[in-house]
């Protein structure tokens, strides 16, 4: 059905207001990826450094440590970091499908999730998988003791045997535009010992084990930390990509449309132009 030109003019008006808001969604998002960027590098070097330092106790206590020990794998833990929000494009379900491969060839009994953000929560509740754990309505710059209660969760269900591996899946942030989901192994830390040829002299009281005690779930922490903020910088990245596109859609609706208006305009004159043509000729 052919619209008129009060109907076109309606809708050119209300793409207008929409593009409006997802241009002024695309700038905040902008805005909050600089500073997102920033806590990323800002992180990096307080990572490496622990990893330097869990390294070397590492040698010297032997690697005997139970998170540092490979054992038979029973049940998974698997630690998914989604956005609380949606507007983000494809990115919540990149993770979500990324985690549902990891699952494969497992019956629901063998793995667990760990979930952080209200779209990881969702969809793994909504879906009957078991969730020994989550954190949602985190803030767009999260703190270390924002996330504490999963982190803990985290170490202690694989301290006590509840889980014989853990993993991270997250989304790695690689630029505004690219977001690649990924998984590492967070739980046992296997290769930490092995990440130093000269471990530093260190003197331990009381000793290297009790050091690694406290060193080492701070350690997984800490990755787990790092991971959630590439994930929140990969979604704001997301969202401002996702709101460009929405903005520049609108921008071509809107074009579409006011063709569309000038057609209706020029049709309804050319109407009115034969009606007074044909009603001269009448008269004549």
């Amino acid at each position: 059905m052919a619209l008129n030109t009060r109907d076109i003019r309606r809708k050119i008006k209300s793409v207008k207001n929409t593009q409006q808001i997802t241009k002024a969604m695309k700038m905040v998002a902008a805005a909050k990826l600089r500073r997102a960027q920033q806590r990323v590098v800002l992180a990096r070097p307080y990572a490496e450094k622990i990893k330097e330092v869990v390294a070397s106790v590492a040698v010297a206590g032997g690697g005997r440590h139970p998170m540092l020990v490979k054992r038979e794998r029973k049940r998974v833990g698997y630690v998914v970091i989604a956005a609380d929000r949606g507007l983000v494009g494809g990115l919540n379900a990149q993770v979500v499908r990324h985690a549902l491969l990891e699952f494969q060839g497992m019956s629901r009994d063998q793995y667990t999730v760990f979930a952080v953000g209200r779209k990881s929560r969702d969809f793994f509740a909504k879906r009957g998988h078991s969730i020994t754990a989550e954190v949602t309505g985190l803030s767009d710059f999260p703190t270390f003791a924002d996330i504490k209660r999963v982190t803990e969760a985290v170490v202690n269900a694989y301290l006590d045997g509840t889980v014989d591996e853990v993993h991270l899946v997250y989304t790695k942030f690689v630029s505004a535009i690219s977001q690649v989901p990924v998984s590492r192994q967070l739980l046992p830390l296997e290769d930490v010992g092995q990440q130093v040829s000269a471990p530093a002299n260190y003197l331990y009281e009381p000793s290297a084990e009790e050091v690694l005690d406290e060193l080492l779930p701070k350690y997984a922490e800490t990755l787990i930390y790092s991971a959630l903020l590439e994930s929140k910088a990969s979604e704001k990245g997301a969202q401002m990509t996702a709101m460009g596109n929405a903005t520049d859609n609108a921008g071509e609706m809107i074009t579409s449309y006011t063709i569309m208006l000038n057609r209706a305009r020029q049709a309804a004159i050319t109407t009115q132009i034969s009606e007074i043509v044909g009603g001269a000729a009448a008269l004549q």
